[in-house]
């Protein structure tokens, strides 16, 4: 069973979800918002041994017309730092629109609920493509 941590990035806050091939839906898990890199890192690594993701998935920010901007080279970097950190396969996945779909309220974080969008357009998109069944 191949387990997978999705990641929405963000510069103050990474929202983090968990799913797995078998199921495949996905999960929120948490919110890492720690104030330097190396302190993100390391929250990313205690995530990493606890669950073993064999494959990290990544919403990759585009402008509506599938333009990249500022935020989608920051996210490029940080999926290859994941592949380079953790040697875990990294997908990037288009996250155009993820967090806009979530109901909150005002000043309540859903970076975790993102990721589990990506994440879960993922499983979608795989399911797809290997013309597998759609669990829903």
């Amino acid at each position: 069973m191949e387990t997978l941590l999705g990641f929405d990035f963000g510069l103050k806050r990474i929202g983090v979800a968990v799913g797995n091939i078998l199921l495949r839906q996905a999960q929120p898990l948490t919110i890492i918002a720690a104030a330097t890199n190396d302190a993100k890192f390391a929250a990313i690594s205690d995530l990493v041994a606890q669950w073993q993701p064999q494959r990290c998935i990544v919403g990759l920010p585009l402008h509506p017309d599938g333009a990249a901007h500022e935020m989608t080279v920051r996210c490029r970097r940080f999926a290859n730092q994941l592949q380079g950190r953790y040697g875990v396969d990294t997908v990037l996945v288009d996250e155009r629109y993820s967090s806009a779909v979530l109901p909150h309220a005002r000043g309540e974080h859903v970076d975790d609920r993102s990721a589990a969008l990506i994440l879960q357009q993922y499983f979608d998109d795989f399911a797809v493509s290997r013309q597998l069944p759609h669990n829903g």
